[in-house]
């Protein structure tokens, strides 16, 4: 059997200088259409897929007979493949030429269509799509489904086509529509219309603030923290809850939230300098009344927010200035201005109990509403009704523009004027789903940066005491505006080259594919709780997009019965019954695999997480990786045969997790192949002399590539 490229050599040093440098590429990036957690870089996506099509040149012993002619042939190849990876060459017709061309030479012209049943961000359908292959995208999760409908299914339904805004269509020009810009450019046109009547209906909410001379300033956000009531019976005084009273720490314009303290009242005024208060959040141990000194633990603060008595004061503004931020103290008029009533339409969903990495129902937030403030909820429930309203827009565009007035649906497979307008509602629902991330209580301001911190600055929800209310109308960090410049800008970006087929799909059951490629990247042990994480999410995009894909948003939250992760809460506490579920769910989908998996290409999965279990009787002796060999043992049981690991560097350094912790800075590409029937065995002392031999020199050629000490156990598996 001929081995691929990806079994012998790789330019492994190129790929990661690739994967690393794109975690910082933001504009036009797939991952500014929609927030997902450990999403893969595209580049690691593109090099593992292609260099699993492409034949070694060791396979054509006729065609190279020396090994010195074989390495010249890998060189070329490494050339085309280290064009291949870098991101401004992602829509570049030469290079993707070239690759495709590699592709078609080693498949007969046949190349496989792909199944990544754990589809997830979707960088790997997506990449599989650019390469020239029919793609399919399954998961579990409604809002994966949603992510990979609109990065590979719905655009190449409207490929090449021009816009169909009136704009457009009063003065057309006669540049290339192709791919999706000519969608993008109306999900931009009718984004601004959505903005428009957004602010009719709820600018007065925002209203400009005055610096201390009378200029206006438009509001970027507004501070607020979290209060509860002194434990001290002789104090009572109604205590902020605050990490820091600094509001910029940048040099020449420091700024803080200055305490004027009356008997038991508290007035915050904004003041210029460094703060001399530290904040009155004392890391683990609780509180500390600024009246009195009183220490407040934490079990207090907790009982306090669940029986509602946790309430929230504004203690800072912060505006739009010539170049630079201006710190505002709170006045009655911005104050009454947030004070509004809760709107009727809104998610009345319950927050899942012990959920992974969410805390927030300790202090009582046990709803997603919860999260939100009252003017919060009112903008993000505007917004989403006027997606309905824009789709409808968008709708008659295309009507006007000579599209078929049919009325078949998007989810039907429709591509006339009613589908058109439905794929333009999908993309303005990310907007809206986006602005959630921007627009809730578990927001914070950076001092340093003066900016907002988005809601998932890691993959949880976590207990924010003082919090930063963002403006929607405004130009900076969290606006309506620059979340629409994000999905406009990606969704141009979107290769929109082949047909693709995403399906809601359980990966344990046989979904009817057969003979294709799979390459998937699946969950990690109890590393990610996606489907309670990505609530948050779903119960925006449902009240947008639950009449254009009923069946897909049927529930009122994601599933997660099914949903492959280790979870104990879902088992009643118990950690044996949720590794149990673990380990037979990702046996049965392996299984799976090797029904689908052509006997000719290699399956690839992608392992990025140490889940480090001590043995309680070996203690300081043995540490296993339970979510490591829970994979390669059902790899293993499912009859496939392990040539080759491939670590690669796909975690950005600085991300919160990987700060001072032993998180892997790799995935692990695990390159499998079918085992036959008549498959050779060996011996347990066949294979440690094997082993033996091997294994130091193999050692060697990982650590030449750069490999972080922390990964080596994982990628020397291989």
């Amino acid at each position: 059997m001929k081995k691929k490229l990806i079994e012998v050599a790789l330019p492994l040093e190129k790929i990661n200088e690739e994967s690393a440098r794109e975690k910082s590429i933001r504009h036009g990036h797939p991952s500014t259409l929609h927030l997902w957690w450990s999403r893969k870089p595209t580049a690691t996506a593109r090099a593992v897929i292609w260099a699993s099509l492409v034949d070694d040149p060791s396979s054509h012993p006729e065609q190279f007979p020396t090994e010195e002619a074989q390495n010249r042939e890998r060189q070329r190849l490494f050339h085309i493949l280290e064009e291949l990876v870098v991101w401004e060459n992602s829509n570049d017709e030469r290079v993707l030429n070239a690759a495709k061309a590699e592709i078609m030479n080693s498949t007969g012209d046949n190349p496989p269509e792909l199944l990544d049943p754990f589809a997830g961000g979707g960088a790997i359908p997506l990449e599989a799509q650019r390469l020239g292959l029919v793609a399919h995208a399954h998961d579990l999760n409604p809002v994966a489904v949603m992510i990979n409908k609109a990065m590979i299914e719905i655009p190449p339904k409207f490929a090449g086509r021009p816009p169909v805004n009136p704009e457009y269509r009063s003065s057309p020009n006669l540049q290339g529509w192709s791919g999706a810009k000519g969608l993008a450019e109306d999900v931009q046109y009718y984004g601004e219309w959505m903005k428009k009547k957004a602010w009719e209906r709820i600018g007065h909410l925002y209203p400009k603030v005055k610096d201390e001379n009378g200029k206006e300033h438009t509001v970027i956000a507004w501070i607020w923290a979290r209060t509860v009531k002194c434990p001290n019976p002789a104090c009572g005084c109604e205590v902020p809850l605050v990490k820091s009273f600094d509001l910029s720490k940048k040099k020449g314009h420091e700024a803080c939230i200055d305490l004027e303290i009356n008997g038991g009242n508290i007035t915050y005024k904004v003041r210029q300098g460094k703060s001399t208060r530290e904040g009155t959040i004392q890391s683990r141990s609780g509180a500390v009344c600024p009246c009195c000194g009183t220490s407040i633990d934490f079990a207090y603060i907790r009982n306090e927010g669940r029986n509602k008595r946790m309430l929230s004061r504004m203690t800072a503004i912060v505006g739009e200035g010539n170049r630079e931020r201006i710190y505002i103290s709170p006045n009655e008029d911005q104050i009454v201005s947030a004070n509004v009533e809760i709107p009727q339409e809104i998610p009345e969903t319950e927050i899942p109990h012990k959920a992974l990495g969410i805390n927030i129902r300790a202090y009582g937030f046990n709803y997603h509403k919860d999260l939100f403030t009252n003017r919060q909820l009112t903008a993000l429930t505007t917004f989403s009704d006027l997606v309905a309203e824009a789709q409808l827009q968008a709708q008659a565009g295309a009507i006007a523009a000579g599209m078929p007035d049919d009325d078949v649906s998007l989810c039907e497979g429709g591509t006339g004027a009613r589908a058109y307008g439905e794929a333009v509602g999908v993309y303005l629902a990310f907007v809206v789903d986006k602005m959630t991330d921007y627009h809730s209580a578990i927001c914070s301001w950076h001092s340093s940066k003066e900016l907002i911190r988005n809601t998932f600055g890691r993959q949880a929800i976590p207990m924010v005491w003082d919090y930063a209310e963002a403006n929607p109308f405004c130009t900076s960090s969290g606006s309506y505006e620059n979340m629409l410049d994000w999905v406009y800008k990606c969704t141009s970006e979107l290769s929109a080259t082949s047909n693709a087929e995403v399906s809601q799909f359980d990966a344990q059951s046989d979904c009817g594919l057969r003979n294709i490629m799979v390459s998937s990247d699946p969950p990690y042990y109890d590393n990610i709780g996606y489907a309670d994480l990505s609530d948050f999410f779903y119960v925006w995009m449902r009240q947008s997009l639950k009449n254009t894909y009923p069946q897909l948003f049927r529930t009122m939250l994601v599933p997660k019965t099914e949903e492959l992760v280790a979870t104990p809460y879902r088992f009643e506490g118990s950690v044996e019954k949720a590794r149990n579920f673990f380990e037979d769910g990702m046996l049965k989908t392996c299984c799976q695999i090797y029904q689908y998996a052509r006997e000719d290409i290699p399956v690839t999965i992608y392992y990025a997480y140490k889940q480090s279990d001590t043995n309680e009787e070996e203690v300081g002796k043995k540490t296993a990786s339970t979510g490591w060999e829970t994979m390669i043992s059902a790899i293993i049981q499912a009859n496939f045969s392990i040539t080759g690991t491939w670590p690669i560097q796909t975690e950005l350094a600085n991300r919160n997790r990987g700060i001072a912790s032993n998180a892997l800075s790799s995935s692990i590409v695990l390159v499998c192949r079918k085992r036959g029937d008549t498959a050779p065995k060996c011996s347990r002392r066949d294979f440690a002399n094997a082993l033996k031999k091997e294994l130091k020199t193999a050692l060697k050629a990982l650590q030449a590539s750069n490999i972080a000490p922390v990964d080596l156990a994982q990628a020397a598996i291989g």
